[in-house]
């Protein structure tokens, strides 16, 4: 199989010692360190030296060197409508369209070599995990595969051959969403590949898949008051609480859902997983963009994540977010649409976009927003041991030289600032995973021609 991972001498990643001539290692103002030795072991950071010199048989490592980045919210076959849906009018409701007909178009073979082909674009944009939003279940009409899990193993078996790790948040979709006087719509045409018929069919099924590799976990998600019926949403509540996994949930994208939702419910859709108990640490809300003041604070007080997807939400024109508003509630990063995949771009947008909402500098920065791409990333989606360069974390490391042109002239006590920004993924020269390199030189080592594999499957699909 192109692409798959080849086992490593000894059946685990090589010790390795790397000197990183500039580093963050999680100061709070983003400022980075200097002269910074990385020593991993067994895919585990053993030990992080400061100011250490350069000792012999060291890779080095010029520039600035971060933890791995988290692309906490992804949807992977929405990458084959880059460039394809954002011009013209319309809305988001009619794009959902374009997306609709992409996803009939696949079965688990496409789905694996697309997926595939997107996870490595995101190694190469300095991505360590992915947290895959997974709705696309079953075979065009609704009817199962023979193995009902297929879709799902194909992007755990994606994520291992683009050298990322994995949650895979399977999601409940029950609903084609709720029409203006608050009636909940049956399923059509290709969303009926999302669908289990309840919550109890969606959690039989999902429960019967046990991701291979210790690449990849299970989460589960709601995807959205629209798609699940209030009174199904405490089955899926409850099977993220017994298994201790992360559960997600678009929240409140668009006006027309509150709008809706208020018709159904008389209540907000922050509100109505809230009385669900779906408001919880574990919690991440995906947009959270049309927020009531009580429904900020009903976030606030939940301990509950905010994953915010900048270049999804001003490509569709969802609207500006209450970012300031729901501080200290943590914030991660996603891709979403893959509109772009750069982690960069997303972190400062979360700072701009803030800064046009309120006229004000400085809600968010680049320490916060480092944050939000690693360390804060990870941990929605269920690896607390990654995204720190600390002894015991994960061995993940991404690299960025200062000498490419958008970065060339920075100060490198100040080279945190100026990759927050001003860089972008092509700015990613080395990236490595679990003590693996994934990315040498800004070449894939698993995925050597990922344009090529991007271009072939895409065309496929359309």
């Amino acid at each position: 199989m192109p692409g798959a991972r080849a086992p490593a001498a000894g059946g685990g990643p090589a010790p390795r010692r790397v000197w990183c001539e500039w580093a963050w290692t999680g100061a709070g103002d983003g400022s980075p360190e200097y002269g910074v030795l990385v020593e991993t072991a067994g895919g585990r950071i053993t030990a992080v030296s400061p100011g250490a010199v350069a000792p012999a048989g060291a890779e080095t490592l010029t520039g600035l060197t971060l933890p791995g980045l988290a692309n906490a919210h992804s949807h992977a076959f929405h990458r084959a409508l880059r460039g394809r849906t954002h011009t013209g009018g319309g809305s988001f409701w009619t794009w959902r369209e374009a997306m609709y007909r992409v996803a009939d178009r696949l079965d688990p073979d496409t789905y694996l070599r697309l997926a595939r082909a997107a996870y490595a674009e995101m190694a190469l944009a300095g991505v360590t995990c992915v947290g895959e939003f997974h709705y696309l279940h079953h075979a065009p009409g609704g009817t199962r595969y023979a193995d009902p899990n297929a879709m799902g193993a194909a992007l755990v078996r994606a994520a291992a051959e683009a050298g990322l790790r994995i949650t895979l948040l399977d999601v409940c979709y029950l609903s084609g969403g709720l029409d203006p006087g608050g009636a909940h719509r049956p399923l059509e045409g290709a969303q009926r590949r999302f669908g289990d018929g309840d919550a109890a069919r969606w959690a039989d099924r999902a429960a019967g898949f046990t991701p291979v590799g210790d690449h990849a976990l299970a989460g589960a998600a709601v995807h959205s008051v629209r798609a699940v019926p209030a009174a199904q949403l405490p089955d899926v509540v409850a099977y993220a609480a017994d298994r201790h996994a992360p559960l997600h949930a678009h929240l409140s994208e668009q006006p027309a859902e509150n709008a809706a939702c208020l018709a159904a419910y008389g209540r907000t859709p922050a509100r109505v997983l809230d009385d669900a108990g779906a408001l919880t640490p574990r919690t991440s809300l995906v947009h959270a963009t049309h927020l009531t003041d009580d429904d900020v604070g009903a976030v606030r007080l939940s301990g509950a994540t905010v994953c915010l997807c900048p270049t999804t939400e001003r490509d569709l024109a969802d609207g500006l977010p209450r970012t300031g508003d729901l501080l200290p509630a943590p914030i991660t990063l996603g891709t979403d649409q893959h509109a772009q995949l750069d982690l960069f771009e997303e972190a400062r947008a979360v700072e701009l976009h803030e800064r046009l909402r309120t006229h004000r500098r400085g809600t968010l920065g680049t320490g916060a927003l480092l944050r939000a791409a690693t360390a804060h990333g990870h941990a929605s989606l269920g690896w607390e041991d990654a995204g720190a360069l600390r002894a015991g974390a994960r061995a993940d490391l991404v690299n960025i030289p200062l000498d490419g042109v958008r970065l060339a002239g920075a100060d490198p006590a100040r080279a945190a600032d100026a990759v927050v920004f001003a860089a972008s993924a092509a700015d990613v020269r080395h990236v490595m995973a679990d003590g693996r390199w994934t990315v040498r030189d800004g070449v894939h080592t698993l995925v050597p021609d990922t344009a090529h594999e991007l271009d072939t499957v895409i065309k496929e699909i359309h």
